[in-house]
């Protein structure tokens, strides 16, 4: 079986090697534009041009593949891809993250399979990993969807689930779900014959919103539950953070705890308490944090260098 591959970030890169490594051949691999990216702002190859280059696999990165784009760059580059899609034999396109929307004129040439990180319909959209957290879900997974014009809407071929911990990060949980839809992209392929395609169920759809900065500004007056589960979504991206002194501090661990105060009050900042901050209801004990320059590090070792004792989280 010929696939042709379209994704971008590390989730999918994974998708692609386990694909290559399991045998199939991928005569090409789409992925979006190299991008500026570090302090430097150097331009960088996505995670999945370069495992694509290191295996000798042809990369093509159109700024689009809608040919009726009003951008006439946009639209000659979609027109040249769509015609390379065209002249290259496959039998079947694979997408994770791809970060480009799939026009009817590409979902029409091939099946097109994607590999989604949500039990469908609960997570539909770009961020279903930190909305899963955010929201409190006990559990995710991955589903195997066949594409179509809808914002993740197609129906279901193979559905897996996974725990969500009470200490998973989306970093964590990323990891264990781009390694299990690697995995079952390559079972879905080997038994692609022999599936049954599942119409999603019509209720229960929630819409996954992209992650923006401006929400990683926590909000005190909330409760615990929610500030500590904001905190673990948005780690490794963007990083949630408060305010003190109008130093902006990143908040990158914490645990719920029996404790009350004026919300955001630090409450105690010492080696033997750690660092305790009145929540609207109950309280948050930060590990791990980070001033501006600086490092992560333990709660301990950052009040030695920032005391934050009565101070207070705007």
């Amino acid at each position: 079986m010929k696939v042709i591959f379209a994704g971008t970030p590390e989730f999918a890169a994974v998708a692609l090697q386990s694909l290559h490594e399991a045998g199939f051949e991928i005569p090409l691999v789409l992925t979006q534009p190299d991008r500026p990216a570090g302090r430097g702002m150097q331009l960088q190859s996505s995670a999945v041009k370069q495992y694509a280059l290191s295996q000798g696999i042809e990369v093509l990165q159109p700024l689009s593949l809608r040919m009726d784009s009003k951008d006439p760059q946009r639209a000659e580059e979609a027109k040249a891809a769509h015609q390379r899609l065209l002249s290259t034999p496959y039998d079947v396109m694979v997408v994770a993250a791809y970060g480009l929307i799939l026009p009817r004129s590409t979902l029409d040439l091939k099946p097109c399979l994607n590999i989604h990180g949500s039990l469908l319909p609960r997570w539909r959209g770009a961020a279903p990993i930190h909305r899963a957290i955010e929201a409190g879900d006990r559990e995710t997974g991955i589903t195997i969807m066949q594409m179509e014009e809808g914002l993740d809407t197609g129906p279901m071929l193979l559905i897996e689930k996974v725990a969500i911990d009470d200490s998973d990060t989306t970093g964590s949980l990323h990891d264990k779900l781009a390694a299990l839809g690697g995995k079952m992209i390559v079972a879905a392929l080997q038994n692609y014959a022999q599936l049954e395609a599942v119409a999603q169920p019509e209720e229960g759809v929630n819409y996954a919103s992209k992650i923006s900065k401006e929400e990683a500004a926590l909000d005190f007056s909330q409760s615990a539950e929610e500030i500590g589960r904001k905190i673990r979504a948005f780690n490794p991206f963007p990083g949630a953070h408060g305010t003190v002194n109008e130093v902006v501090v990143k908040l990158w661990g914490a645990e719920v705890v029996a404790a009350s105060g004026p919300a955001g009050q630090v409450l105690s900042a010492d080696a033997q308490q750690g660092i305790v901050v009145a929540c609207g209801t109950g309280a948050l004990r930060l590990t791990s944090l980070q001033k501006p320059g600086g490092k992560r590090l333990p709660a301990a070792e950052f009040i030695k260098g920032f005391p934050l004792e009565g101070l207070r989280f705007a």
